[in-house]
């Protein structure tokens, strides 16, 4: 590949620079978030431009990548050594360190702090879990967990609501961080997050908020317990392509299948609607009448607003 005298000038779209390097656009973003690879510019609008020189250094730790190298072992190296290391294969991977906290010993360390009313500790070890695991692995292997036996241990009333309210104080800023840290600026991909009316648990919510930011997406938090008037009112006004919904507790409200045919039929068609949450399942039937799409994880989660990114990146082609 080779480079026009105007291979310094950021030109390129993102959408153009994930076809010619074989790099999803998340990928790239996340590139040049966490390690700094290039440095695009931005157009009047604050989209992303890359130039000529961008795509050929791109493209040869997209190759690189993909022959086995981690990108944290080759995104400093100059364009010369990248070029060196093709077809050369990659050292073997470092055993893993006996040291640390397991995933479970975090879920373990942090439940055991929401007991005992220490929100300073649970703040500490839930931190600590942030900075030493990937983003999916806290998500899903810690906080998931840990939300979840907090709230059968309070429904069964083996946890008393101060701990609950310690654990949620503490939980929220620890997402507002997370989301705080991601940069979110990409207009083209807004969601709206919250519950519905009657559904008072936002924990879930955050979780979806922070795991949205993690993406790339702009996002619009509503908090807890809105009517489907005021949901749909915020995605029109953001210029929202998103709206999730989180359903905890409780599982048997007989107002939600009205409220979810309410917010569907005041969104734009174009508008999509997620759910998930711990009681979404129970409200499956009524979901999918509404036109909605009922998610069961987090990981399914992210995998659908990927799916949306990459279909609007083609029709925006």
């Amino acid at each position: 590949m080779s480079l026009r005298p105007d291979a310094t000038e950021p030109r390129h779209p993102i959408q153009v620079v994930a076809r010619r390097t074989g790099l999803s656009a998340d990928v790239l973003r996340a590139w040049e978030r966490r390690f700094g690879v290039v440095e695009p510019g931005r157009s009047a609008t604050g989209r992303r431009r890359y130039s000529d020189a961008d795509v050929v250094r791109l493209a040869l730790l997209g190759s690189l990548t993909r022959e086995g190298w981690s990108i944290g072992q080759v995104a400093h190296l100059p364009n010369a050594d990248l070029r060196a290391m093709a077809g050369a294969a990659p050292p073997p991977p470092p055993p893993p360190r006996a040291s640390g906290p397991s995933v479970e010993q975090f879920v373990t360390d942090a439940f055991d702090a929401v007991r005992r009313y220490d929100a300073t500790a649970l703040d500490a070890h839930l931190w600590r879990a942030v900075v030493t695991l990937s983003p999916a692995d806290f998500f899903d292997r810690v906080l998931g967990p840990l939300l979840t036996q907090i709230g059968s241990r309070w429904r069964a009333g083996e946890l008393r609501p101060a701990s609950e309210h310690i654990a949620t104080a503490v939980i929220r800023r620890i997402l507002g961080r997370i989301a705080d840290a991601v940069d979110s600026s990409d207009a083209a991909r807004r969601v709206v997050v919250g519950t519905p009316a009657g559904q008072l648990h936002d924990i879930g919510a955050l979780l979806v908020a922070a795991s949205a930011a993690g993406e790339g997406w702009a996002v619009t938090y509503l908090g807890a317990d809105l009517p489907a008037e005021e949901v749909a009112a915020a995605a029109r006004r953001t210029g929202a392509c998103l709206v999730a919904l989180s359903i905890v507790h409780p599982a048997d409200d007989p107002a939600v299948p009205a409220e979810l045919q309410r917010l569907r039929d005041r969104l734009p068609p174009e508008v999509e609607v997620v759910i998930g949450g711990a009681a979404a399942e129970a409200y499956a039937a009524t979901i999918r009448a509404s036109g909605a799409t009922l998610l069961s994880n987090l990981d399914g989660f992210r995998a659908h607003l990927r799916a949306v990114a990459r279909t609007r990146a083609d029709k925006t082609a």
